[in-house]
């Protein structure tokens, strides 16, 4: 989306695949009917850890202590079910003895119905209450899934039986664990090519345009329909992990997400959904086929399968419909994604990959923060700062020309410095428009754009109450606001180097350090050069005066007198100013250019 389009502006997405940890704080409320932890990978056979129960016979209201036990384990999940119906519901409550390590939680309609874990801290042993149930069957087994670290886990983990008197014998084998069905996977021989893009097959490509059989930096995502069923292709530079995902908005929440994780020197293939702005619930590979994968030199190349319509497993779209596309890349350690450095690729409009083949881009930065960025650097980049020069220099270069009845340098610095407050209070705005909220991950840039704002409001408020030339207040007004401006330029400056490596607004690294930095110095050397010019125009006026008072002493207006009488300089203040003014749009071009790139 280009920057002209400002009619067309609308939010996207914020889109940020937050770090899995493996839920190291034990909220694993949505595997209460599974038991299966959303890590993707399989479960381990021949369980090392043990359930123990200080009775084996129980009625109803009984309290009953449970031990789980057996080598060092990160993490952990009890429910008691029916023994004769092990994929029913959780039955009874449990009671903590040690909160620090165990936690209640919530599994259908029952409160406190499964324990877990705390946080990820080592463990060897942890015991806890089990309270037996008004209404209870008659035969009752404990459940448990055990992670000893990300990749290695038990689930389903069989307790023992519990029994009420005179049960009859029960009627079904124990819970035994099991393993998660792995597909077999393939290895990639060849890279991916964009032949057939817009005509055989769905494309996303970033850069626009790229190959990624030529260029390994190229982000590449395929969709082909054949039959009933698509063939995904995703290759580019990943240091953990690529994925894509499928949303009906362009913000985070209830999204069919596909995962491509480096694990060591081999890639894991996973679906996942993500709910909110939370890390994804990973899910085993069963609904999709024929994974292949190949990594090479940072560079990730994997495609699977997947079938139009799943029924069977609602959390996946049906891929004949309209979605926004998600593209992103970034970190993994020990299998798990990390939180990406910098916003995934977002499709500026819903598709229906399996309708007619297109080749599209995407853009990395919101349009909102686009804006942002592109409102405040032509706030501060180019008019206040020409708005300072022409009131700092250019009072006596039209002494008698009025426009609208006042001043040609006052209006002109007034416009300038109105417009900068306009410009400024509405890039201000567009983060919060953006978001909802306050970032709490913008570090110190939101702070120090509340207190240009708030600099930038104090201007034109204390100009109108600018007191009469001559006055005592007139020097106090001058210094505050020359004080207050200055201060509002200078932190300007400091929230724009910040803000511009933002993950919503990441120019590229290092050009745009330097292209601020050559503005920077760039306004310097003009302000010096037009210091240096009217203080040796100032001399030579007063050696042409008998005035009393040195130059320092001097008020603004009797310094003004003399400078108009001097119209010496000024043709080199125009031909400086139309340099200056120059050398600014072009500074505001290069960086406007690059916003639009992203």
């Amino acid at each position: 989306m280009h920057l002209s389009a400002v009619a067309s502006v609308i939010c996207l997405l914020t889109c940020s695949l937050a770090p899995v940890h493996g839920y190291a704080d034990g909220k694993v409320t949505h595997a209460c009917s599974s038991m299966i932890p959303g890590h993707g990978h399989s479960a381990q056979d021949s369980p090392q850890h043990s359930i123990a129960a200080d009775k084996t016979v129980f009625k109803e209201g009984d309290r009953i202590k449970v031990t789980l036990s057996g080598p060092r384990f990160d993490g952990f999940f009890m429910q008691a079910r029916d023994a004769n119906n092990l994929a029913g519901s959780a039955l009874g409550s449990f009671e903590l003895i040690d909160a620090e390590v165990s936690q209640l939680l919530l599994c259908g309609d029952v409160q406190n119905s499964a324990v877990s874990h705390t946080s990820k801290r080592k463990k060897t042993e942890v015991s806890f209450y089990w309270i037996a149930p008004a209404n209870s069957p008659q035969h009752v087994q404990f459940l448990a899934t055990v992670v000893e670290k990300y990749k290695i886990y038990w689930v389903k983990i069989p307790g023992p039986v519990l029994s009420q008197a005179n049960a009859p014998p029960i009627t079904t084998k124990a819970a035994v664990s099991f393993a998660l069905s792995a597909q077999p996977v393939i290895s990639i021989t060849h890279h991916f090519d964009a032949s057939g893009c817009g005509s055989s097959k769905f494309c996303i490509r970033n850069p626009s345009s790229c190959n990624p059989e030529q260029n390994p930096k190229c982000f590449f995502l395929s969709f082909k329909r054949e039959g009933q069923s698509v063939l995904v292709e995703m290759s580019g530079p990943a240091q953990g992990y690529l994925s894509f995902a499928l949303s009906h908005d362009q913000w985070m929440g209830d999204d069919d997400a596909y995962l491509c994780v480096i694990d060591d020197q081999s890639v894991e293939i996973n679906p996942a959904y993500m709910r909110g702005r939370t890390h994804p619930e990973v899910a085993p590979p069963d609904v999709l086929q024929d994974l292949a994968w190949k990594l090479e030199d940072g560079f990730v190349q994997c495609s699977f399968r997947r079938n139009i319509s799943i029924p069977s497993s609602p959390e996946r779209f049906r891929l004949d419909a309209e979605y926004f596309i998600f593209l992103a890349d970034g970190e993994a350690e020990d299998g798990r994604i990390l939180r990406h450095r910098r916003q995934p690729l977002i499709t500026n409009k819903m598709y229906d990959i399996t309708g007619s083949p297109e080749d599209v881009g995407g853009s990395r930065s919101p349009t909102l923060i686009k804006f942002h960025g592109a409102f405040m650097i032509m706030a501060w980049m180019t008019t206040v700062s020409i708005g300072v020069i022409v009131a700092r220099f250019f009072k006596p270069v039209w002494p008698g020309s009025l426009l609208c009845g006042e001043k040609i340098w006052f209006q002109v610095h007034r416009t300038l410095m109105i417009t900068t407050v306009v410009l400024t209070s509405v890039a201000f705005a567009l983060p919060f428009v953006y978001r909802g909220h306050w970032s709490k991950r913008a570090g110190y840039h939101p702070y120090l754009g509340c207190i240009v704002m708030a600099l930038a409001i104090l201007q034109p408020v204390l100009a109108v109450f600018r007191p009469p030339p001559r006055t005592a207040r007139r020097a106090l007004f001058n210094w505050t606001h020359w004080g207050s401006g200055t201060a509002a330029r200078i932190i300007a400056v400091a929230a724009m180097f910040l803000g511009m490596d933002l993950p919503a607004l990441d120019l590229p690294d290092p050009w745009d350090t330097y292209v601020m930095v050559g503005f920077v110095l760039w306004h310097v050397s003009i302000d010096i050069l037009l210091e240096v010019h009217g203080y040796y125009q100032l001399r030579k006026a007063l050696s042409q005066h008998p005035w009393s008072a040195p130059a320092e002493k001097l008020d603004e207006d009797t310094v003004g007198i003399l400078n108009n009488n001097i119209d010496e300089g000024h043709t080199f203040k125009k031909i400086v100013l139309t340099i200056y003014i120059c050398g600014n749009f072009a500074f505001l071009v290069t960086f406007l250019a690059a916003i639009n790139q992203l």
